[in-house]
């Protein structure tokens, strides 16, 4: 018996050991257990009887016993990160779990103590207050926690931070007054809390609090203030305050150190005229009125010294000489050309052989891409700016613009599911209406929306000047779009702007299998999930972009779905592109998404009201699964998905517009009918009547509170 004993746990032992292969209790087990809960453990760490001491991203002390450094900087970890786990990691100097999908902390997360220096968690989906417990990082150095969905106030506790060096808490939604404990941070460098809902104003002595302080950034709030709040700034270079309620003399905000500045959209006085120089006034880019919006960063360089003059001179000299011998190679040159004419000839022919222009058809249009040679075309990918991609990578991507790879052809022009070299999988959208902009233009508008990032928003990877052709490049969306899921398309149907056609095959368990299955899209969380988002995507192009970004076209085929089923806004910002063309076709919007006033003969340029319009309408889809227009709507009185809804909340029937699928337990009723009157007031007939996109982030915030009755 004692043998048979020993035996069994012998071999429980070889069958647990993959999972316990770490000391139970200390910094390796914690590590492991924390990727294992909520992520993937690395490759790396397949040999799972090292030390985790051994992986790249994991830091030890000298004895290789602690662990004192993670960085997990986007490793798909997603979900809350589980108790017990790095919260345990009491030697823990610095932590990076920055660009992953995390959406909450663990209660033992802030008993790291005065350990920890570098914390950043930055570009993840944490929601809710952030804890006072803050205040036990005494020794923190640097916090980042931009891009996350934080709400509530800034905890006064940051009083404690007093070593911190760098706050990033910018791309939130903190409200309230910026907490006058944040004048104990003395030591602060760069301080970034931009694009929140912060008001008040700021704490008195705020400027000479900050001796140290070099990047100031309060842009896109409502905080109340006046130039003297500025001085005392003693190191200053950067100062963006625009988007706020800041008054006073704008005299009073400009030292001498600066060397860029932004004080648009304020209250303030003064005009460029009452400054000691006549070339100020060339010195500032986009001046309205005499009020400075932005200055160039040469207006704060010292005037140059005689021997800056010198070397400026022994410049214009060498540049001359150089000058002088190329023109001397040029003449020389032209006597050789005739000689080396055969050789370019033939080569010339050879590249002939390959090169355009390349003409594409699809099922509706014909486009062309006047370019000569395929790869002297450049493609340019954001965040690869070393491969050297160009329009014969595309080519081969998409297999020459074959129709087999054709997603989708919207009004925009068709989109191509392409592979680019490295894996890279792609959407590739030919913008094919032409466009009144130079390249240079085109180039500088696509780098623009290029830097725009929002988890709700399709991110644009790259661009291809084409000839006359603009061609956008994005992430691929795997799930497809909100059109499809909702009114059950079936598979091979490729409606406008449909990036997907084989999504439902996906062999993955917890995915929908296809679009008509009762699955994650009959349910009232997974709904609010998707118009919760698309909200936060349009109120950050409204609110959060300088100048706003109108998207011009909001309808459920723009709303795509990403591998965790995440909704991503897509679209934005290409009108400009096209011109006034495709400008003044979008004006008129798509059927049953156009607002009221688009009818109107005298109808103007789209406003944010007429996007917020058209998200009234897909929060109506979402909430009765019904199309809005079609033949569930007879001629007459309600010809449409928002005349017929909005009829019967009128007459307080709205519940009976509710889709089955969603209703009858599967939801909260409540919260449903409180989401239709959200979008009842979105789709009002007076665009002053519909609330900002800000406020509908809050108030599907709201509903969620609401309680089941």
């Amino acid at each position: 018996m004692g043998l048979g004993f020993f035996g069994s746990i012998l071999l429980l032992a070889l069958f647990f050991r993959q999972s316990f292969s770490q000391q139970p209790n200390t910094d390796g087990f914690y590590v492991y257990d924390f990727l294992q809960k909520i992520g993937v453990i690395s490759s790396e760490a397949n040999n799972l009887s090292a030390s985790v001491c051994s992986w790249k991203w994991v830091f030890c002390d000298a004895n290789q016993e602690n662990v004192i450094g993670l960085v997990a900087s986007g490793f798909g970890l997603s979900g809350v990160i589980p108790d017990t786990t790095i919260g345990k990691l009491s030697k823990l100097e610095s932590l990076d779990l920055s660009s992953n999908r995390i959406t909450g902390l663990p209660s033992d997360f802030w008993g790291l103590g005065n350990s920890l220096l570098t914390l950043n968690l930055s570009n993840n989906q944490i929601s809710g207050s952030l804890s006072s417990n803050i205040g036990n990082f005494g020794a923190l150095q640097s916090l980042d926690l931009s891009f996350n969905n934080f709400s509530g106030e800034v905890p006064a506790s940051i009083s404690s931070l007093s070593s911190l060096q760098l706050l990033k808490l910018d791309r939130n939604e903190f409200a309230g007054s910026i907490p006058s404990g944040v004048l104990n941070c003395q030591s602060l460098v760069s301080v970034d809390l931009s694009f929140n809902l912060l008001n008040g104003s700021l704490p008195d002595g705020f400027g000479a609090a900050f001796p140290k302080l070099r990047t100031l950034n309060l842009a896109v709030n409502e905080i109340h203030g006046r130039s003297s709040d500025f001085v005392g700034l003693q190191s200053i270079t950067y100062l963006n305050i625009s988007g706020n309620l800041f008054q006073g003399s704008v005299l009073g905000v400009f030292q001498e150190q600066l060397q860029v500045i932004d004080l648009s959209q304020n209250l303030f006085e003064g005009h460029i005229s009452q400054f000691s120089t006549e070339t100020l006034e060339s010195a500032f880019f986009g001046s309205l009125n005499s009020c400075p919006i932005t200055a160039n960063p040469d207006l704060f360089r010292r005037k140059p010294t005689t021997h800056n003059v010198l070397k400026l001179a022994l410049a214009i000299s060498i540049a001359l000489v150089c000058l002088l011998a190329g023109l001397l190679c040029l003449a020389f040159g032209c006597r050789r050309k005739s000689r080396m004419w055969v050789v370019k000839q033939h080569s010339y022919k050879e590249e002939q052989n390959i090169s355009g222009p390349f003409s594409f058809q699809t099922d509706s249009t014909t486009w062309v891409a006047d370019v000569k040679v395929a790869t002297s075309v450049p493609v340019v990918i954001f965040e690869k700016p070393l491969l050297n991609f160009t329009f014969a990578d595309l080519l081969s991507a998409t297999s020459n613009f074959d129709r087999g790879t054709l997603l989708a052809e919207g009004r925009f022009g068709p989109v191509y599911r392409g592979f680019l070299p490295g894996g890279i999988h792609v959407a590739v959208k030919v913008l094919v209406h032409g466009s009144t902009m130079t390249d240079q233009e085109a180039a500088r508008e696509f780098e623009y929306l290029g830097r725009i990032k929002h988890p709700n928003l399709v991110p644009l990877t790259g661009y291809c000047l084409a000839g006359d052709q603009r061609i956008a490049i994005y992430d691929y969306m795997e799930n497809g779009n909100l059109q499809n899921l909702l009114h059950d398309l079936p598979l091979g149907v490729q409606t406008t702007e449909d990036w997907s056609t084989d999504t439902w095959e996906e062999d993955n368990i917890d995915a929908i299998q296809h679009v008509g299955s009762e699955g994650l899209h009959t349910t009232w969380r997974f709904r609010h999930k998707i118009a919760l988002g698309t909200a936060r995507a349009l109120a950050f192009l409204h609110h959060g972009c300088s100048p706003p970004i109108i998207h011009r076209d909001v309808k459920a085929s723009s709303v795509y779905l990403d591998s965790n089923w995440d909704p991503r806004l897509s679209d934005f910002g290409l009108a400009k592109i096209f011109g006034n063309g495709l400008e003044d076709e979008m004006a008129r919007g798509s059927q049953g998404y156009a607002p009221p006033e688009f009818s109107q003969p005298e109808a103007g340029s789209p406003t944010p009201k007429s996007d917020v319009y058209g998200f009234g309408v897909v929060l109506f889809e979402l909430i009765t699964g019904k199309k809005p227009v079609g033949d569930d709507y007879p001629d007459g009185q309600h010809s449409n998905l928002v005349s017929w809804v909005r009829g019967l909340v009128r007459e307080n029937q709205g519940s009976s517009a509710i889709d089955p699928k969603i209703r009858g337990g599967m939801g909260p009723q409540t919260q449903m009918e409180e989401a239709l009157r959200i979008a009842y007031l979105c789709t009002a007939d007076l665009p002053s009547k519909r609330p900002s996109m800000h406020q509908i982030v809050g108030l599907l915030k709201d509903i969620e509170q609401v309680e089941h009755q």
